[in-house]
């Protein structure tokens, strides 16, 4: 499985909270790779540097530069899960995608009772939001 990564949050001791579209977070110490590969080494000798990562576009990765960069895949497989109250949410738009469904499918598993507000589902403003457990009662697992 593909996993898209919407946002980070850079912590002390060149570690990142990574936030995962399928509403999962890792936490992820740089500094094994750092030890492993030299060029990850800039990280130390320039601070402000590990502080500029960002997600890549698309959220395929964490990038520093043109030469520094984690994958998603690198990510998710070597981070250490933790939780956090917004655990096993998604997005509807986010969901459809990993899911290979149309939003327009949600919308009416809410209308005709599959999905019930404010058990399964919730709108946040614009925006709404389902469990991951949801998603894989009536859905199923995503595909690879």
């Amino acid at each position: 499985m593909f996993h898209k990564i919407k946002s980070i949050n850079i912590l002390p001791d060149y570690c990142l909270t990574v936030h995962f579209s399928e509403g999962i977070t890792k936490e992820y110490d740089v500094k094994p790779v750092m030890e492993r590969f030299p060029v990850f080494r800039h990280l130390t000798e320039q601070p402000e540097l590990f502080e500029a990562a960002k997600v890549d576009v698309g959220g395929y990765g964490v990038v520093w530069n043109d030469d520094l960069d984690l994958s998603c895949d690198e990510l998710f497989a070597n981070g250490k899960e933790v939780k956090t109250p917004f655990d096993g949410l998604i997005a509807f738009s986010d969901a459809t995608e990993i899911w290979g469904l149309n939003e327009s499918t949600l919308r009416k598993a809410i209308a005709y009772g599959k999905l019930i507000n404010g058990v399964d589902v919730c709108k946040y403003g614009k925006q709404w939001v389902i469990s991951s457990d949801a998603m894989r009662r009536e859905y199923g697992d995503p595909d690879d």
